[in-house]
């Protein structure tokens, strides 16, 4: 079994205090034995800094925020009601370990309350009972019509876990155990882990997104605004945010977790009006479902990219 060759991360920065952020935070990374990409962009100067920005990955729990954004879209435009009542059914809905997804008895949900949970608490259950609504071609189609070319929507949460049941069972950590395997190796044993298959994006594409949503550049002003109200009730902290929490900082983001993948994608905002975007995509190279050195790695790129991007 040959190993993936060495790697060279590609860097983005305008000037050396950008650049010398972007190389400290890969070499962070790399000590780690993390791979991935990072983008952090302020949204008034558009100065910005990272190192594989446009490397694909697949997106976990991240892809719920651009589908979130058609979700949205289709209630602002009057197609879809916002009151309409789900009923999730436990036998039949996603797995998960928050929100629907942890229920063991049916429940009845509006379509503005399953948009909540699938961000707030990243409900599994309740992001499957709105694909049901908004399926995942559609959702795919209006991206690409909004020109967000480098985000993939493909299929339902659930298709993480079937096609990780498929490789190991009911195993998980042997699902763990390929996925760091297939990261070492460059193939991709589950398929939801490759790119070209799963819902997937890049940092630079993720960060775009951003922009355009904080800037009501896409969509319409009434889905964007709701998309940033939800963004701002996410109650995970433990990665980009957990160095940015302060009275006068606003985080608004959206974790990604599966298997070997921790992400996560926001915006903070500063009472003196600095906006940064970023975009923290990374892939362990290790057999381990809790990693709180990573997360603690990924919170001080945010912190440290915020401050050097800070007007």
């Amino acid at each position: 079994m040959s190993a993936a060759p060495a790697h060279h991360p590609v860097y983005t920065g305008g000037h050396g205090a950008l650049l010398d952020v972007a190389e400290s935070i890969a070499a962070d990374w790399a000590a780690l034995g993390v791979r991935g990409s990072f983008l952090a962009r302020n949204l008034d100067t558009g100065e910005q800094l990272g190192f594989d920005a446009d490397e694909p990955a697949p997106l976990a729990s991240v892809a719920k925020v651009p589908f979130a954004l058609v979700v949205l879209d289709r209630i602002a435009s009057g197609e879809l009601d916002p009151a309409h009542p789900v009923t999730v059914h436990p036998g039949t809905s996603s797995v998960g370990p928050t929100g629907l997804a942890a229920f063991r008895h049916p429940a009845t949900v509006a379509v503005g309350d399953l948009l909540l949970l699938m961000l707030s608490v990243s409900d599994n259950a309740a992001a499957d009972a709105l694909f049901g609504l908004v399926p995942a071609a559609e959702a795919d189609a209006r991206l690409r019509a909004w020109g967000c070319a480098g985000i993939r929507i493909r299929h339902r949460m659930n298709h993480l876990y079937e096609c990780a049941a498929g490789a190991a069972g009911n195993d998980f950590s042997l699902a763990l155990e390929l996925a760091v395997r297939d990261e070492r190796t460059g193939r991709h044993t589950i398929e939801t882990l490759d790119p070209t298959h799963a819902n997937a994006g890049s940092a630079a594409a993720l960060v775009g997104l951003l922009e355009r949503v904080w800037r009501d550049g896409i969509a319409t002003p009434a889905a964007t605004a709701e998309l940033r109200r939800l963004m701002g009730l996410q109650v995970f902290t433990h990665r980009l945010a957990s160095e940015l929490r302060a009275d006068t900082l606003r985080w608004s983001g959206k974790t990604g977790t599966f298997l070997h993948l921790r992400h996560e994608i926001g915006v903070v905002e500063a009472e003196s009006g600095d906006r940064v975007a970023m975009a923290a995509l990374t892939r362990a190279d290790r057999r381990a479902a809790l990693a709180a050195d990573i997360d603690l790695a990924i919170g001080a790129a945010g912190r440290e990219a915020f401050e050097v991007l800070r007007g």
